[in-house]
């Protein structure tokens, strides 16, 4: 086991369908990082796209798993488990709808609040103790959509262009709080992404 080695996993759907919508935010923001640090994702093992990258001493896998998102514990689990990666070096990014569009919070543990792509990692890493990058959406109702609108509907539509904005304006401060937790500093890394709203 490496104690310098990150794995960080951005839920999504494949295919180009899916670019832009909610439920892909966590691919759209890996696809930053991962410009950020100047690398590219390619084909790799356990049905990933993946790059790899460092932030000071830290090593950081960057993964896309490509087994659509209710299956997303089948890649997360045979990559950390090949690597021995322990759950407090694992970082899932994904859209959560109980937040308004633009919040974000970086939290370790809890449940999985219905998100199906968290239920399978839960389910085939036995724990929930692993770190979650949370990008709110909001639901059905909020930012201009119709109240009835289905919630599996709503995270499978586009974002508006406004939106897509305002999250990214935060990835900078979310990567500046990511270098703290990868350093080793969590509660300077948390005061920093959960104060982003």
């Amino acid at each position: 086991m490496s104690s310098s080695h990150f794995a960080l996993f951005g839920l999504g759907n494949p295919g180009a369908k899916y670019e832009q919508t909610r439920h892909n935010v966590g691919f759209m923001f890996l696809d930053w990082f991962a410009s950020r640090h100047g690398v590219s994702f390619s084909a790799g093992k356990y049905e990933c796209l993946s790059a790899t990258a460092r932030d000071g001493r830290a090593k950081l896998s960057l993964l896309k798993p490509q087994t659509f998102m209710n299956r997303s514990g089948r890649a997360v689990s045979g990559f950390v488990g090949y690597y021995d990666i322990e759950p407090s070096h694992i970082l899932v990014v994904h859209d959560d709808i109980d937040m308004a569009t633009g919040r974000i919070k970086l939290v370790c543990g809890g449940g999985t609040g219905g998100h199906n792509g968290i239920r399978s990692i839960v389910s085939d890493l036995s724990t929930p103790d692993f770190y979650r990058l949370k990008i709110g959406v909001g639901r059905p109702g909020s930012d201009d959509t119709p109240v009835q609108m289905e919630v599996d509907k709503y995270v499978l539509a586009p974002f508006a262009q406004d939106q897509i904005s305002l999250i990214e304006s935060h990835f900078n401060t979310i990567a500046d709080g990511l270098s703290r937790y990868f350093a080793g500093d969590t509660a300077k890394a948390q005061t920093l992404v959960n104060a982003l709203k």
